[in-house]
């Protein structure tokens, strides 16, 4: 085979004595030398080098610190869109939420599911912009100018909007009532509070106050209480306001979902198991239905009994 490749080369049909050539005696080229010199020639490969017989030299990469302004612009804005529609961190300014939630504990805010449409359901934390004037005389920290700065793109919890934290207890079209030293009852079904409520506390505060209530959730708004049952100025000891107590839920911010400082604090905030039941109220016409049926069926057959004319032994037909 190697012998009739050279002769289709030279293209004579016997052997015939040639004079060497100095480039014969050359070693192979390389195999990337090859393909360069395929692609662009001898005259390309002068073409390629600059004036002055030099070949051209890689563009540098921008230097770091001319690049960091512009990491940082992009982490600020990033940071500022997390904040506005996925997660915020908050700071917990008091006792009420024990011993769920320890004070200076940080929580991660869910924001993201309410802009679906979604609505806080019973047994979540919620976070929530004061609906009429509860904290009214509690102490606003006074943050410095970075703090605000942090603060405004979530990179630092909020410390000058007044927010609360609280656990929805009823949602609308919910009756919650407590009465003496407890249960709490949704719908008339009692709720099994202990893996929540602060050791000690009873569901129910027994006080004229607002401890005792009996109350229908309107449309719109939602009954939140604290788990530290004994310390906690929530719904209940709010009737006397605009919204009887109620926080409407556009006044949500958004469900706590983990407490992620300190680090020996960290877990998530789950509903607890007392909110499976089945808590829904039953609609007023499904109620009355369910007792006119009976009412029906009793005087029906009282009708037939009393009626010989249907009952008798001769009335078929």
């Amino acid at each position: 085979m190697g012998e009739l490749a050279v002769g289709a080369r030279s293209g004579h049909e016997g052997p015939e004595e040639r004079p060497e050539r100095p480039e014969e005696s050359l070693p192979p080229a390389e195999e990337d030398d090859v393909t360069a010199g395929s692609d662009s020639g001898d005259d390309g490969g002068r073409d390629a080098q600059d004036g002055d017989g030099a070949a051209p030299q890689p563009k540098k990469p921008r230097s770091f610190w001319k690049e960091l302004p512009l990491l940082i612009g992009i982490a600020l804005v990033l940071a500022l869109l997390i904040k506005t529609f996925l997660v915020q961190a908050f700071s917990i300014p008091s006792d009420s939420m024990q011993n769920t939630l320890q004070q200076g504990d940080r929580v991660l805010v869910d924001k993201l599911t309410p802009w679906f449409g979604s609505e806080p359901e019973r047994g979540e934390v919620v976070v929530f912009h004061d609906p009429a004037e509860w904290l009214a005389g509690e102490p606003t920290p006074t943050p410095n100018a970075i703090q605000k700065g942090l603060s405004w793109i979530g990179l630092m919890p909020s410390a000058e909007e007044k927010d609360l934290i609280k656990r929805v207890i009823g949602v609308a079209g919910d009756t919650v009532e407590c009465k003496g030293t407890g249960p709490l009852k949704v719908n008339g079904k009692a709720l099994n509070e202990a893996s929540y409520v602060y050791p000690g506390n009873t569901p129910c505060t027994v006080d004229d106050i607002g401890g005792q209530f009996k109350v229908k959730v309107p449309e719109g708004k939602i009954w939140v209480m604290g788990d530290h049952r004994q310390n906690s100025l929530d719904s209940r000891y709010h009737q006397q306001d605009k919204y009887k107590g109620f926080v409407p839920v556009d006044n949500v911010v958004g469900r706590a979902i983990v407490v992620a400082w300190p680090p020996t604090r960290w877990s998530t905030l789950p509903v607890p198991d007392t909110f499976d039941q089945d808590l829904s109220a039953a609609a007023p016409g499904v109620l009355g239905l369910a007792g006119a049926v009976p009412l029906v069926l009793w005087r029906r057959r009282r009708l037939t009994v009393g009626n010989t004319r249907v009952s008798g032994p001769g009335t078929a037909g």
